[in-house]
């Protein structure tokens, strides 16, 4: 039977770490790290997560800003909000919580948040650092399956590793950040043929396609680490890509869904927003 690499302990963990020092960053610099988050129109999904980020944020004592626009804003009207907060010194992060509207430009607001306090980590020039193996603020879903494989000394290092999935906010940045750790990475996708074949070969294998059950025990070689970063609703539950039952009778280590990597993706939010905080306050 697996071992649970538990993504809500390791969180508790850091939000500890924050919370205790915040006092001696008021007592030092005037002030708290602070985060600012925006968000456009009424999806429930969106404003979930927001109140999830907000919480978070209060709960360790960090600034949080969140604005909510109406769904008819203009692009021209968001940017004008991203660049007050750009230059608005009590804000060390910016988020714009997606998908936004069809009618808004996605990719000039990513473009027009500070690169400093991108707190996302989806700003090309952050993604370029990312792949040229500079220190940066790293996408948080990912960043965080980095810091559960530290917690519990499960070293990429000459490991292969295989991510199922190949999006710009999980999929790709994984496979960067697993490659940074010196683990051999390959990537599956839709269109990848004899997927098992490649699962087989995994020594760490990262689930991120968002597709419930996709992985089940033959896509995976005993002993294999298994990393469940989906989250889909199927029939009133919320499930992973990974038949957790199955899988966990041949894997050393598995993350289960919920309670694995989503605790971290948030908290790893905060970790950007404090980590933004220091390099501009050259702490």
């Amino acid at each position: 039977m697996s071992k649970l690499l538990d993504g809500r302990a390791l969180s508790n963990k850091f939000k500890d770490s924050f919370r205790e020092q915040v006092p001696s960053l008021r007592k030092r610099f005037g002030r708290i790290p602070g985060i600012a988050v925006i968000l456009v129109g009424e999806d429930y999904a969106s404003n979930l997560y927001v109140g999830m980020k907000e919480k978070a944020c209060l709960d360790v004592g960090f600034k949080s800003v969140v604005k909510r626009l109406d769904s008819s804003v203009t692009t021209k009207e968001l940017l004008r909000l991203i660049e007050e907060y750009n230059n608005d010194e009590s804000i060390d992060g910016i988020l714009v919580q997606l998908p936004l509207p069809d009618h808004i430009d996605e990719e000039n607001v990513l473009l027009a948040i500070d690169p400093a306090k991108d707190v996302d980590g989806f700003h090309p020039y952050n993604v370029g650092l990312l792949n040229i193996g500079s220190d940066t603020l790293f996408p948080c879903t990912p960043y965080g399956v980095i810091k559960i494989l530290q917690e519990y000394d499960i070293n990429p290092d000459g490991k292969h590793a295989v991510v199922v999935g190949a999006s710009n906010i999980v999929g790709k940045p994984m496979a960067s950040l697993l490659l940074r750790k010196n683990a051999t990475v390959t990537i599956c996708h839709i269109r990848t043929k004899n997927m098992c074949e490649i699962t087989n070969q995994a020594d760490i294998l990262v689930a991120a396609a968002g597709k419930a059950h996709l992985i089940t025990s033959e896509f995976v070689k005993d002993g294999a680490v298994v990393v469940d970063v989906g989250m889909n609703r199927l029939n009133g539950k919320i499930i992973g890509d990974v038949d957790f039952e199955g899988v966990s009778s041949k894997a050393s280590y598995i993350t289960p869904v919920p309670g694995g990597v989503g605790p971290m993706t948030i908290t790893m939010l905060l970790y950007n927003t404090l980590k933004s905080f220091k390099i501009r306050m050259n702490a």
